[in-house]
Protein backbone atom coordinates (compact mmCIF):
# COMPACT_ATOMS: atom_id res chain seq x y z
CA UNK A 1 0.00 0.00 0.00
CA UNK A 2 1.27 3.54 -0.65
CA UNK A 3 1.67 6.18 1.68
CA UNK A 4 -1.08 8.30 -0.09
CA UNK A 5 -4.09 5.38 0.16
CA UNK A 6 -2.92 4.35 3.48
CA UNK A 7 -3.18 7.81 5.00
CA UNK A 8 -5.93 8.20 2.72
CA UNK A 9 -7.86 5.53 4.02
CA UNK A 10 -7.14 5.38 7.89
CA UNK A 11 -6.69 9.37 9.11
CA UNK A 12 -9.77 9.05 9.71
CA UNK A 13 -10.52 12.25 11.06
CA UNK A 14 -9.00 13.99 8.24
CA UNK A 15 -11.47 11.99 5.32
CA UNK A 16 -14.34 12.37 7.57
CA UNK A 17 -13.70 16.63 7.53
CA UNK A 18 -13.36 15.90 3.62
CA UNK A 19 -9.60 16.38 3.27
CA UNK A 20 -8.29 14.21 0.65
CA UNK A 21 -4.01 13.59 -0.23
CA UNK A 22 -3.67 14.15 -3.96
CA UNK A 23 0.51 14.21 -3.63
CA UNK A 24 3.32 13.00 -1.91
CA UNK A 25 6.77 13.24 -1.98
CA UNK A 26 9.70 12.97 -0.21
CA UNK A 27 9.59 16.77 1.95
CA UNK A 28 6.16 17.61 -0.44
CA UNK A 29 2.59 16.94 0.19
CA UNK A 30 -0.53 18.39 -1.51
CA UNK A 31 -4.02 18.03 0.64
CA UNK A 32 -7.31 19.02 -1.17
CA UNK A 33 -10.66 19.94 0.62
CA UNK A 34 -14.15 22.18 -0.75
CA UNK A 35 -16.02 24.26 1.84
CA UNK A 36 -18.99 22.73 2.79
CA UNK A 37 -21.99 23.66 4.67
CA UNK A 38 -20.89 21.39 7.26
CA UNK A 39 -17.18 23.35 7.68
CA UNK A 40 -18.84 26.62 8.31
CA UNK A 41 -19.58 28.82 11.58
CA UNK A 42 -21.53 30.82 13.10
CA UNK A 43 -20.39 33.59 11.01
CA UNK A 44 -21.09 31.88 7.23
CA UNK A 45 -17.17 31.30 6.91
CA UNK A 46 -14.88 28.20 6.92
CA UNK A 47 -14.07 27.55 10.58
CA UNK A 48 -10.62 27.62 11.26
CA UNK A 49 -10.59 23.95 12.87
CA UNK A 50 -11.30 22.84 9.52
CA UNK A 51 -7.88 24.80 7.65
CA UNK A 52 -5.89 23.43 10.56
CA UNK A 53 -6.87 19.95 9.48
CA UNK A 54 -6.20 20.43 5.84
CA UNK A 55 -2.73 21.49 6.70
CA UNK A 56 -1.72 19.05 9.60
CA UNK A 57 -3.01 16.28 6.68
CA UNK A 58 -0.50 17.62 4.32
CA UNK A 59 2.39 17.64 7.20
CA UNK A 60 1.60 14.29 8.61
CA UNK A 61 2.19 13.09 4.86
CA UNK A 62 5.37 15.20 4.27
CA UNK A 63 6.39 14.58 8.00
CA UNK A 64 6.25 10.25 7.56
CA UNK A 65 7.59 10.42 3.99
CA UNK A 66 11.01 9.45 5.17
CA UNK A 67 9.47 6.18 6.25
CA UNK A 68 9.90 6.55 9.86
CA UNK A 69 6.80 6.81 12.20
CA UNK A 70 6.47 10.87 12.83
CA UNK A 71 3.74 13.11 14.68
CA UNK A 72 2.95 16.66 14.80
CA UNK A 73 4.10 18.05 18.16
CA UNK A 74 3.75 21.99 17.59
CA UNK A 75 1.73 23.57 14.71
CA UNK A 76 1.18 26.92 14.33
CA UNK A 77 -1.89 28.21 11.97
CA UNK A 78 -2.47 31.81 11.07
CA UNK A 79 -5.24 32.56 9.48
CA UNK A 80 -5.31 35.45 6.67
CA UNK A 81 -8.41 35.52 4.75
CA UNK A 82 -11.75 33.96 4.97
CA UNK A 83 -13.04 30.84 3.02
CA UNK A 84 -16.63 30.24 2.46
CA UNK A 85 -18.73 27.23 1.16
CA UNK A 86 -17.76 25.88 -2.74
CA UNK A 87 -14.26 27.07 -2.43
CA UNK A 88 -11.62 24.93 -2.79
CA UNK A 89 -8.61 24.78 -0.40
CA UNK A 90 -5.39 23.30 -0.93
CA UNK A 91 -2.51 22.84 1.32
CA UNK A 92 1.12 22.52 0.07
CA UNK A 93 3.75 21.46 2.83
CA UNK A 94 6.96 21.93 2.16
CA UNK A 95 9.79 20.43 4.85
CA UNK A 96 12.51 22.70 5.44
CA UNK A 97 14.61 20.95 7.81
CA UNK A 98 14.78 16.63 7.54
CA UNK A 99 16.03 16.47 10.87
CA UNK A 100 16.55 12.90 12.24
CA UNK A 101 13.96 13.48 15.06
CA UNK A 102 12.33 16.72 14.78
CA UNK A 103 11.55 17.87 10.83
CA UNK A 104 10.68 21.23 10.58
CA UNK A 105 7.93 22.07 7.77
CA UNK A 106 6.33 25.37 6.02
CA UNK A 107 2.45 24.64 5.28
CA UNK A 108 0.42 27.83 2.87
CA UNK A 109 -3.40 27.04 2.23
CA UNK A 110 -4.47 28.21 -0.83
CA UNK A 111 -8.06 28.99 -2.03
CA UNK A 112 -9.14 27.86 -5.99
CA UNK A 113 -7.66 31.58 -6.96
CA UNK A 114 -4.47 30.78 -5.23
CA UNK A 115 -5.09 33.23 -2.87
CA UNK A 116 -2.95 32.61 0.19
CA UNK A 117 -5.75 31.81 3.58
CA UNK A 118 -3.62 30.62 5.90
CA UNK A 119 0.25 29.68 6.80
CA UNK A 120 0.91 27.18 9.27
CA UNK A 121 4.53 25.78 10.86
CA UNK A 122 4.82 22.08 12.03
CA UNK A 123 7.35 20.40 13.97
CA UNK A 124 7.16 16.73 14.16
CA UNK A 125 8.63 14.16 16.20
CA UNK A 126 10.17 10.87 14.95
CA UNK A 127 9.24 7.50 16.89
CA UNK A 128 11.68 4.75 16.69
CA UNK A 129 9.21 2.72 14.29
CA UNK A 130 9.07 2.44 10.78
CA UNK A 131 6.07 4.03 8.89
CA UNK A 132 5.48 1.05 6.77
CA UNK A 133 4.38 1.19 3.12
CA UNK A 134 5.66 0.18 -0.76
CA UNK A 135 5.64 3.55 -2.13
CA UNK A 136 4.74 6.95 -1.21
CA UNK A 137 2.38 7.64 -4.16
Amino acid sequence: MTLLDNLNENDHFARNAGAKLTEIREGFARAELTVGEMHVNAAGVCQGGVIYTLADFAFAAVANSRGIMTLGISNTLTLLKSAKIGDTLTAECTELLDHHKLPYCDIGVFNQNKELIAVMTGLGYRLNKEFGYDSLM
